[in-house]
């Protein structure tokens, strides 16, 4: 695994350059993003490009034996072009444009930002396409931070019509897809479409589910046409692009299909303080992060990848600027997290920065340097991890016990309409990866579109809209199958299926949910040491009870193969049936201590401790250390040769 760094030679004297390639060399790292957000000192005029600094920086790091990652720097487009065309802001769902002095300040559906786009990638392109320190290029930077996917200009709407007569080819069709009879919403044409915001009460689901899609297709085509220029003029090079944390504005599996690795920005403290984990958590973990943070969004964006390309484009590796909160990170996390990285397949992990900023916004932001150019904590760990490894050598494949289903409009689908608070299809996933990882089991986050025949074992914890060959898939899938609520119970146009949820997968289950309600805090049916809480679905069938509240009502239904969750997936009765299903598929289980997560591979096991004290590895984690200890001080990694 390749250890890099993101550097912005703009922001320093240029005496300084060679110095500071001089010390990443030394750190051992060999990758540097650079140019992603340059565009105003690229084209300081309309037309009049200042390439000579650039260009120096990109020999200077050459010379240096980095290979650079070059960004297109589309994401910050320049106020003399902001003021050239007003309108390619996007507005908010309020109707609010999103002006210059930032970031992001676009709209995907402007065409006349998309030949802007294409002229400056094309530039950047034909100038260091063939230079042979360029080894690869990022598109963007974050599509969708500050919330920007979705615009609400009149760009937007023209282009959401265009789109919707293609999807549907006659308004007839769209009116009976969307159910328009309701409430008298039914259009004449495609011209009489609004977008779904500012209206009196909730916009028809289906409107908000059709925008969505949309809105997402719009970010995977501005993508494409930027690499299709670097493809034409950079042949060779890998193209890749910075995903988010917890973010589902646009469809991953669509945007990686474009790529040839797909990267995200790893800022566990920061997610931990801004998401939705409890408060003790947050105290317990606030110098280290949940323990399952940055692991899930590297098997989800693993799963994402074509060809299971990926890596960590920028990690945090001090206190950012942007959490409610910015701790720094405990020592040795910033270490441990770089060898989780690779113990899950990643090609590279790059730091996010060289150099901590001493203006705007991003000034307390903490780098490998500090402001003053002296090294930060984290240069000697970044140091650290890069000499350990250089002695693991190839991690070899990552082991697949457990596949986790997930599709990005099932999220889109619980956000528009969640019937519940905080009944999420994203956060339902990330409580069964949770509960699989206390037990020592190795997951993958996978779409329904997966070749699932090397797992023992397939989850489904929250898909409204199942596609038929997922559902013929789980039919003649060996394994154990554990479906979680909501699953099957729309179509792919937001209405109920005919026979009712799980849809497609009755025959599977051999029941059908005759109702569903959200159960508010506290309204709860106890179990044996469980509880089923905030939702509840009502079943009828042929289907064997398998877990039954005292007072009857049951929480977990089974079909030979295959268990249907009629509660949300959480807690102890998430753990019993997550338990039960691993012993039916014979997948060996540890029981993890808190703060304790491992991950096996081809060659390894690793162990992480993400607790604030020490621990003793259970007897159950056998083998020979080659890093580190069977008593693990916190923040510490030990790897076991398997």
């Amino acid at each position: 695994m390749q250890l890099g760094v993101c550097y912005y030679p703009e922001h320093w004297p240029r005496e300084r350059w060679e110095t500071d390639a001089r010390m990443m060399a030394e750190t051992g790292l060999s990758r540097v993003r650079i140019g992603e957000f340059a565009w105003s000192r690229i084209e300081p005029e309309p037309g009049q490009f200042n390439w000579q600094w650039l260009d120096d920086a990109v020999e200077v790091l050459h010379a240096a034996g980095l290979g650079i990652i070059m960004g297109t720097p589309t994401a910050t487009p320049p106020k003399w072009l902001c003021d050239s065309m007003p309108d390619m802001v996007a507005l908010d769902r309020h109707g609010r444009p999103r002006g210059f002095g930032s970031r992001r300040h676009y709209c995907f559906s402007h065409a006349g930002y998309r030949e802007q786009s294409a002229r400056i990638t094309r530039a950047m392109a034909e100038r260091y396409g063939a230079h042979p320190g360029v080894v690869s290029w990022q598109t963007d930077n974050e599509y969708g931070c500050h919330d920007t996917v979705q615009s609400f200009s009149t760009s937007a709407r023209d282009a959401f019509r265009v789109w919707l007569e293609r999807r549907y080819g006659q308004i007839e069709a769209l009116n009976r897809a969307w159910g328009n009879v309701f409430w008298s919403m039914e259009y004449r044409n495609f011209a009489e479409v609004e977008l779904p915001n500012l209206t009196v009460t909730e916009a028809n689901p289906a409107h908000w589910l059709a925008f969505r899609r949309f809105s997402s297709d719009q970010v995977v085509s501005f993508n494409k046409a930027q690499v299709a220029i670097l493809r034409e003029h950079s042949p060779g090079r890998d193209i890749t692009h910075n995903a988010m944390g917890f973010y589902t504005g646009y469809d991953h599996h669509d945007l990686a299909a474009d790529l040839d690795v797909l990267g995200w920005d790893s800022y566990p403290l920061g997610f931990l303080e801004q998401f939705r984990f409890s408060a003790s958590d947050k105290l317990e973990y606030a110098r280290q992060g949940h323990p399952d943070i940055a692991a899930f969004h590297h098997d989800l964006y693993r799963g994402c990848a074509r060809d299971k390309r990926w890596s960590v484009l920028e990690q945090q590796p001090g206190p950012v600027n942007w959490a409610r909160h910015n701790p720094a990170p405990l020592l040795g996390m910033v270490g441990l997290w770089t060898l989780e990285a690779a113990a899950h397949g990643a090609e590279m992990v790059s730091y996010f920065r060289w150099r901590q900023a001493p203006f705007a916004q991003e000034q307390m932001h903490a780098g490998l340097l500090r402001p003053d150019g002296a090294p930060a904590p984290a240069l000697a760990e970044a140091k650290d991890a890069a000499s350990k490894l250089e002695t693991l050598g190839p991690i070899g494949e990552t082991c697949r016990d457990v596949a986790l289903i997930f599709a990005y409009d099932a999220e889109w689908m619980t956000q528009i309409q969640p019937q519940g608070e905080g009944l999420s299809a994203l956060w339902a996933l990330f409580d069964f990866y949770r509960a699989l990882r206390r037990l020592g089991v190795n997951v993958d986050i996978v779409p329904p579109t997966a070749d699932l025949s090397d797992y023992a074992m397939v989850v489904v914890p929250c898909l409204p809209i199942v596609p038929t060959a997922l559902a013929k898939a789980l039919e003649q899938f060996q394994g154990q199958i554990v479906i979680g609520p909501r699953t099957g119970s729309r179509d792919a146009d937001f209405c109920m299926p005919d026979n009712l949820a799980p849809g497609s997968l009755s025959p599977l289950l051999n029941l059908t949910v005759t109702r569903s309600e959200s159960l508010a805090p506290g309204l709860e049916h106890a179990g044996d040491g469980w509880a089923i809480a905030r939702w509840l679905d009502h079943v009828e069938g042929d289907a064997e009870p398998e877990l039954t509240a005292v007072d009857g009502t049951v929480a977990c239904w089974r079909n030979g193969k295959a268990r249907y969750l009629a509660s949300w997936p959480q807690g102890a009765l998430l753990d019993e049936v997550i338990t039960r299903a691993c012993g039916d598929a014979g997948i060996a289980t540890t029981p993890l201590p808190e703060g304790l997560r491992i991950r096996r591979t081809g060659n390894y096991l690793f162990a992480f401790n993400y607790s604030a004290g020490e621990i003793a590895l259970p007897d159950a984690i056998e083998g020979e250390v080659m890093i580190g200890s069977r008593t693990m001080l916190p923040a510490s990694v030990t790897v076991f040769v398997r």
